[in-house]
């Protein structure tokens, strides 16, 4: 009863209607509206993979996974199997539906990365042959078709020469009574054709009067010629009537025959719809999948940074609701109870409900509406005791019904076992309001000790003080408070995590108008503990903020950093290529040089080989030769004396050809001849060889020491920052796809040490097939995957040789 009640509470069902807009089918309407609850964390997690999957189908497939052509025949199925006739449009419906799932295993078939999906879809039995057989009997309108059957075709062909035989008789009746009728045309009454007849005149056509206009003028009579054709035709159409009754009759049976494995087509179907409108609606949200930690001994903290109401979202996109104020959730392992406290309307019962929401969307296979990574263990119940519960029919008060709501929550959580946390989630809103303060108090803060021992975690809104210290007496409990701008008097609607709330209700009363004299005797009322209290409260406050304005200015900083950094990787791109280019310019001229004098060599032995060689004639093609070499070779005399090498020193400046930067040396070379040098705001460690004096003298590095043995050191690593240069998503990216991307990425990169391939957590795949390209590519030294801040298992950090 109390999880129906906090389903209520938190609105769950009007989450369910904006999921059901997402959905294809009449069934997945059905179903996302009445949305199940997973009873066991297995269920949860496969339905979170289909989710996924379909999350991959929407993007990869243009136009998303079509389940066009399924229909609700739950009705039809039951009815065939009662022995009743189905219609030829419910016939209709199930070749269509099996047309529709039948398709619709082909296009999940086709798809790679979807086992679970594919192992849904292949338990669809689809039956083609009974597809055939309806459309062969059932035409588009729902009619028993002529090729129905041999009897029929029989029937049809003696309808339709009656029909013509009648038509013929009444046209000549037509044209000789033309006086007498009233119209030119041929109509029916009671299933008999009859022709319009001028009252005055019925006479003039002997027959049987069936019927006559509402003004009298005209009577509808069947002429005496036609009255026995028109009996046969009734006969044949009875005939019709029982054949095509029979045909539907057999395919009906034929449908009973296989309902259990059309129920389970439909199932299967409606479970598909469902997750496609998860997928649709996370996608619409701009979800991310959850990760579910451990229960107990969970290591890891529940986080959820940037986390959305979903119904907010929803009223701010389509109903011109109020920008949504995302929170963020950062509770530690050990934390079992979080006290929210603050001022009215600042938002704790709206942060409540979206704990709550984002709890049951993860339990359900939704995707949460926070930045990545989702992470939150995975509850068993949700238990709620939010807003007021009074009953004028049961004497209850407010405190009354909190009391009574409270009391069905712990029977929910079951009998306490020592040592044994239940996997529940418990919101309570305002505890112990609504009676003395003092005894409210002390009921809060026991009923706050007897469920840190019960529940995985309690989150708890209160004005009272006391509660805000329980933080200070037990490690399991925790402050919270939302934020209020006293400059403005408006909540911010913001969460703050570490520091307790003030109530501010001094301050409000006096900024709306009420008397200063009141409220400065109100203030001297309150006094001691209280005030000193929320001095404390207050100068923490403001450390927050000066450390927020720290945090703003270190941003800053490092957007500059980041930009001065790829300005400087831009120029070393542009050297390289500039120095690249004059290669290829001297090898083409060596090339061309070396063509030129091939050509003046083959000239020489041309000449000798036109006539009989002489003692001048070799004289003189050395002499050609030498000339040729003159000309061609660089002159040894002409190569430019060799520059004195130096040593550099401590506060040298120096220049490093290979970047085009000047540096000052800010170390010696050490026994590897590295040193460290700083440029700009930068440093770095660079060889002996790689750098020069400012006039272009060379280093002479010391002949090589006598090596002893000693375990061999990695040389010193260079500052390795992560900055937007050096990290790549890959998300949503196929394995292939991903190393595709990766491989140019990596072709690009400029002495950045190392690099962020952000993959996700997901199903493995894609950070499998990563670090298995990662193994056997030149580029790369060693990866690991990137420490819990920087994404954990999301993230592998790759190192460049």
């Amino acid at each position: 009863m109390i999880q129906a009640e906090t389903l209520e509470l938190l609105e769950w069902q009007r989450l369910c209607r904006h999921l059901s807009t997402f959905t294809a089918t009449k069934l997945g309407a059905v179903a996302a509206r009445q949305l199940q609850i997973p009873a066991n964390r297995d269920e949860t997690l496969n339905l979170l993979a289909q989710t996924k999957e379909a999350y991959q189908l929407e993007l990869n497939l243009v136009g998303g996974l079509s389940l066009d052509g399924i229909q609700d025949i739950g009705g039809s199925l039951e009815r065939a199997d009662r022995q009743g006739i189905l219609f030829g449009e419910e016939l209709l419906a199930i070749a269509t539906t099996l047309s529709g799932a039948r398709q619709l295993r082909r296009v999940i078939d086709d798809q790679p990365d979807v086992p679970v999906l594919g192992a849904l879809v292949s338990e669809l039995r689809t039956y083609p042959e009974l597809e055939q057989e309806i459309h062969r009997c059932i035409d588009e309108r729902g009619d028993v078709t002529d090729r129905a059957s041999v009897k029929m075709g029989e029937i049809r062909s003696r309808l339709r020469s009656g029909r013509d035989r009648i038509y013929q008789i009444l046209q000549g009746i037509l044209q000789r009574k033309a006086q007498a009728v009233q119209q030119q045309i041929v109509t029916q009454r009671d299933g008999r054709f009859v022709i319009p007849v001028k009252a005055p005149q019925k006479d003039a056509i002997p027959g049987i009067v069936h019927d006559a206009s509402t003004t009298g003028a005209t009577v509808y009579v069947e002429p005496q010629a036609i009255v026995p054709l028109n009996n046969q035709l009734r006969q044949v159409l009875r005939q019709e009537q029982a054949e095509a009754e029979a045909i539907r009759r057999a395919l009906s049976e034929q449908v009973a025959a296989v309902k259990p494995d059309l129920e389970r087509l439909l199932a299967i179907a409606t479970a598909i719809d469902l997750a496609l409108a998860k997928a649709r609606y996370s996608l619409w949200l701009e979800a991310n999948p959850p990760t579910f930690i451990e229960g107990d001994a969970a290591q890891d903290s529940i986080t959820l940074r940037q986390l959305r109401h979903p119904l907010l979202v929803w009223q701010q996109q389509h109903e011109q609701g109020p920008e949504v104020v995302p929170i963020d959730i950062a509770i530690h392992p050990q934390i079992r109870v979080v006290a929210i406290t603050g001022p009215n309307t600042g938002g704790k019962t709206v942060t409540l409900k979206t704990i709550g929401l984002a709890a049951m969307m993860a339990k359900v296979g939704l995707f949460v509406p926070a930045r990545e990574p989702v992470e939150l263990p995975w509850f068993e119940q949700v238990l709620a005791d939010i807003g007021d519960e009074q009953s004028i029919e049961q004497s209850l008060s407010t405190f009354s019904g909190h009391i009574r709501r409270i009391g069905r929550i712990l029977e929910g959580l079951g009998e306490p076992r020592e040592g044994h946390l239940s996997p529940s989630l418990v919101l309570l809103d305002e505890i112990g309001a609504g009676t003395d303060p003092t005894e409210g108090t002390a009921l809060a803060i026991a009923l706050l000790h007897t469920l840190a021992d019960r529940a995985r975690l309690t989150v708890a809104t209160t004005h009272f003080g006391e509660l805000k210290a329980l933080k200070y007496q037990d490690p399991r409990f925790e402050n919270a408070s939302v934020e209020f701008d006293e400059g403005s008097m408006q909540p911010t609607y913001r969460l703050l995590w570490g520091i307790p709330g003030r109530s501010n209700a001094l301050t409000i009363a006096e900024r709306l108008g009420l008397d200063r004299e009141i409220v400065q005797r109100a203030a001297s009322y309150v006094g001691g503990e209280s005030e000193d209290v929320n001095q404390v409260i207050a100068g923490l406050e403001a450390q927050r903020r000066q450390q927020e304005t720290k945090a703003i200015a270190a941003g800053q900083l490092l957007q500059e950093t980041e930009r001065l950094h790829g300005e400087l990787a831009e120029r070393a791109m542009s050297l390289q290529e500039r120095e690249r280019r004059l290669k290829q310019d001297q090898e083409r001229a060596i090339q061309e040089t070396l063509m030129e004098a091939k050509g003046e060599i083959a000239k020489v032995i041309r000449r000798l080989q036109q006539g009989k060689p002489k003692a001048q004639d070799a004289q003189k093609a050395t002499d050609n030769l030498n000339a040729i070499a003159e000309k061609y070779l660089p002159s040894r005399q002409s190569a430019p004396p060799p520059k004195p090498s130096f040593m550099p020193k401590v506060g040298d400046r120096i220049r490093i050809p290979k970047i085009g930067q000047t540096a000052e040396v800010l170390s010696g070379p050490d026994e590897n001849n590295q040193l460290a040098v700083r440029f700009g705001i930068m440093k770095m460690t660079v060889g002996l060889t790689e750098i020069e004096s400012l006039d272009g003298q060379k280093v002479e590095p010391p002949p090589p020491r006598q090596k002893t043995p000693q375990v061999e050191q990695a040389p010193p690593k260079r500052p390795i920052v992560r900055t937007s240069k050096n990290t790549i998503d890959l998300r949503g990216k196929r394995v292939s796809e991903g190393e595709i991307e990766l491989d140019r990425f990596l072709g690009q990169m400029v002495d950045f040490g190392a690099i962020w391939i952000i993959h996700g957590k997901g199903t493995g795949q894609l950070r499998q097939g990563i670090h298995e390209f990662l193994k056997h590519h030149p580029q790369i030294e060693r990866f690991e995957l990137a420490e819990q801040k920087e994404g954990g298992a999301g993230v592998t950090v790759a190192y460049l040789k």
